[in-house]
């Protein structure tokens, strides 16, 4: 427009300078920010479309700055002890809506677990490993430790005890049986009030007897300690004792009646489980919240173990730092594979806004830097 005055002045000068530097400006900035990620107007000019023309080389830069900028023990490890990561970690999990979403995600996990497990692929599967587990398994160290664990606690003797009174009263009132079975073993000639005698005594003998193992400390009860404790350790060290002992239990795991006994006792276990989970109030989920209280409560005071959640925290940084060349390749590859045209429109996007400032501030430097040259010049001449 200023083209169009007669006779322009300082002013009309002034402006048109400005304008014309200000689209020079402009235009170099639109080409200077084009030419980052096409063509511009789509000519081969060299040096343009910068960054699909250099996608491997930005990957593989991008995936550098990563590991030598972020995965580093001087980088990671004080951003990780500035965290405390086992107190927030205790103090999230004593929040009281994380017990109920603990819970919840257990059991919305579950059925898809149990779904999984029942499957008759993965069930012969399973059969077919853990049968050559079974095979090779030493059963006589674990039954022996078990049984040697059982009679050195107290339950021991309320479980002795239990036993002695169920034998006892089955031996009372099956005394007209025992009676029986003596007479029907006894001579022709031996009156039958001596065959009751010795039938008497045989039942109190034992009842006696079982009476005695009722008794911690009794004679009796220490005999059979002894024996038990013979027994185990013949079961344990004996090669003879263990063999029959392994053979034994893989002919019982072996057995069809075993094998269908344990898998219906497991398909209704996971019915059972699967029903509950169905119902709105399960009680496994509620009964799951309980625990989670239980540990955050503990875990709460308990700084030794906060600490010992920062050490395996930093533990478990230590294996990624030294997977940072692999982690920094990832990023490389990742970025490698992406389409040429998705990444300058997913960059463009990003950036664009600032772009878009860019531009405009080149224009507006332009034109100031236009309207500077012209004063200056105007002064000069």
């Amino acid at each position: 427009m200023t083209r169009l005055v007669p006779e322009p002045g300082f002013g009309t000068l002034l402006i048109r300078s400005g304008a014309e530097a200000g689209m020079v400006g402009g235009l170099a900035d639109w080409f200077a920010v084009t030419a980052l990620f096409r063509r511009p107007l789509g000519l081969p000019i060299p040096h343009t479309a910068i960054i699909p023309n250099n996608k491997d080389r930005i990957g593989r830069t991008i995936g550098r700055f990563i590991e030598r900028n972020f995965l580093t023990t001087d980088v990671l490890l004080p951003k990780l002890r500035e965290m405390h990561v086992g107190a927030r970690f205790a103090a999230w999990l004593a929040a009281p809506s994380t017990a109920p979403l603990v819970a919840h995600s257990i059991t919305a996990m579950l059925p898809y677990l149990i779904h999984s497990l029942r499957s008759p692929d993965l069930g012969e599967f399973l059969q077919r490993i853990l049968s050559d587990q079974f095979r090779q398994a030493d059963f006589a160290p674990m039954i022996g430790r078990g049984l040697r664990v059982l009679t050195g606690s107290q339950e021991a003797n309320i479980l002795f005890e239990r036993v002695s009174e169920l034998a006892s009263g089955w031996l009372e009132k099956n005394r007209d049986q025992i009676d029986k079975l003596v007479a029907d073993r006894s001579r022709w000639w031996i009156p039958k009030a001596i065959d009751r005698r010795i039938a008497a005594a045989i039942v109190n003998g034992i009842t006696e007897l079982l009476n005695g193992l009722s008794r911690p400390e009794s004679e009796v009860s220490s005999r059979f300690r002894e024996a038990l404790t013979s027994a185990i350790d013949e079961m344990i060290n004996s090669a003879e004792q263990r063999e029959k002992i392994n053979e034994g239990m893989r002919r019982l795991l072996a057995h069809p009646e075993t094998q269908d006994w344990v898998r219906s006792v497991w398909n209704e276990i996971c019915q059972a489980t699967l029903d509950d989970l169905a119902r709105p109030s399960s009680r496994l989920r509620v009964a799951l919240e309980k625990p989670v209280s239980i540990v955050a409560e503990a875990l709460g005071a308990d700084a030794a173990m906060q600490r010992h959640i920062d050490e395996v925290v930093e533990d478990l940084s230590d294996s990624v730092i030294a997977w940072r060349s692999e982690i920094g390749s990832f990023f490389a590859e990742v970025v490698r594979n992406w389409d040429t045209r998705t990444l300058s429109d997913r960059l463009e996007l990003v950036v664009g806004s600032d772009l878009q400032y860019i531009r405009m501030n080149g224009t507006i430097v332009g034109a100031c830097a236009g309207c500077l040259i012209f004063m200056v010049t105007w002064l000069l001449g």
